[in-house]
């Protein structure tokens, strides 16, 4: 029953015709995104790890239409370029998909005064779209809220987690599934890859906001540099220093965060030579450039897409990257077939190749910064990771000192994504002041 009337509904509102929001407040207008092609087959282009066989082309009956609501630019060189793309390799694999979308959709955004994630959403029902997607943690009580009003619209919560049964904040929504990358992974390569390069033993972390996803983030990237400092390089631990400061949310928003060209460029000139990113823009491979230009032997690491070296390819040692598009697809044609059921998706890397675009859920780009040395021993550490090595075991303990994981005890799901502090031997703020 509820295959014909979410079907039903899906067919409907692709023919609605636009909206006028009421109000004072300018309706904003979703813009359809540009027409691609498809990429040329590979080898294989299975569209998860499991698969032997290329993405078989979907046609739907009648256009599919699906909305995204981006956090920031669509062209950032970051977290809502990586899940643009996304959005256009469901185009690219779904004959007669459409994608449309709002950008610049955040709490108190100028773009729409007075108006929330969840009045966004609607209007891009009102604009056909069949299918939600809210792409950042600053949206997440929006769409539960939106997912609640509208059961017969489909709503896919990126990086959020209420519909993990197993989770904290488990809220029933049938007709919502979340999906977060296990970026922990690709973080602990940029933390070693870090620790293979540093002269000084100094480590920045240019972090966001604080909360659960970012205090992991930061300390698996800090896992990663510690294990390549001492068992790689065979330093001694107390001669690493990583510190971690952060800006108040995921990219620059003048006079509410703290401006991260200044957090970067305080780093490189105190003696910390490799600042690793984890907002959503570019601003320390930026400063690393100009301080290069300067004399200063320094690095960084950019975040969230693929192609963030571009920015400062010269100093730039690699970027861990989210690839949405196979679990984009996998999750829409759910939507179209009608076996759509509630989920929470933390999907792992491809082991096998983690750079498959049509298998892995996360990645590690390699940039031109990166030394000959460091990439060899960089490689052995991934085969390492592939083969089973997990830095979340004990013994760990917390910021404070407080005993966290007991020796050879793996951390759980739960222990890793709702970490409560950072970990013992990294400075900065655990919560936010």
């Amino acid at each position: 029953m509820r295959k014909n009337v979410m079907t039903f509904a899906l067919l409907a509102v692709a023919f609605i015709m636009v909206l006028s929001a009421c109000g004072t407040a300018p309706t904003p207008t979703a813009t359809a995104a540009p027409a691609t092609q498809a990429p040329a087959p590979t080898a294989t282009q299975p569209p998860a790890p499991t698969a032997t066989q290329p993405p078989a082309p979907t046609a739907t009956a009648k256009p599919f239409v699906f909305g995204m609501l981006l956090v920031g630019a669509k062209n950032d060189n970051g977290w809502s370029q990586a899940t643009f793309e996304g959005g256009q390799y469901i185009e690219q694999h779904i004959t007669g998909s459409k994608m449309i979308y709002l950008e610049n959709v955040y709490s108190g955004s100028p773009s729409y005064p007075g108006q929330t994630a969840s009045q966004l959403a609607d209007q891009l029902v009102s604009q056909g779209a069949g299918l939600v997607f809210f792409n950042s943690d600053d949206m997440k009580d929006e769409a539960l809220k939106f997912a609640t009003a509208n059961p017969k619209v489909y709503v896919i919560g990126v990086s959020d987690d209420w519909t993990w049964k197993d989770g904290k904040n488990y809220q029933t929504s049938a007709n919502q599934i979340d999906i977060m990358g296990r970026m922990e992974y690709m973080k602990e390569i940029a933390g070693c890859a870090a620790a293979l390069t540093t002269k000084t033993g100094k480590i920045g972390f240019l972090g966001p906001l604080i909360n659960d996803e970012t205090r992991r983030l930061a300390s698996s990237a800090f896992l990663g540099a510690q294990y390549c400092w001492t068992k790689v390089l065979n330093n001694d631990p107390a001669k690493l220093t990583f510190t971690v400061n952060w800006i108040g949310f995921w990219f620059n928003i003048p006079g509410v965060t703290s401006d991260p060209t200044q957090v970067a460029d305080n780093f490189y000139n105190t003696g910390y030579d490799v600042v690793i990113s984890g907002i959503d823009t570019t601003e320390n491979l930026v400063e690393a450039e100009k301080a290069k230009t300067a004399g200063k032997a320094v690095w960084g690491l950019g975040y969230d897409y693929k192609g963030n070296c571009s920015a400062a390819p010269d100093v730039c040692l690699g970027v861990p990257y989210f690839n949405w598009g196979p679990a984009f697809l996998a999750t829409v044609k759910t939507a179209i077939d009608g076996s759509w059921a509630e989920n929470f998706q933390w999907n792992n890397p491809d082991w096998t190749n983690i750079n498959n675009p049509d298998t892995s859920a996360v990645g590690f780009s390699k940039g031109p910064g990166l030394s000959a040395d460091a990439s060899t021993k960089l490689d052995a550490f991934i085969a390492q990771l592939a083969g089973g090595l997990n830095l979340w075991t004990g013994p760990i303990n917390l910021q404070d000192k407080t005993a966290y994981l007991t020796a050879s005890t793996v951390a759980t799901d739960q222990q890793i994504w709702y970490l409560p502090q950072l970990l013992e031997g990294m400075q900065g703020d655990s919560v936010a002041k």
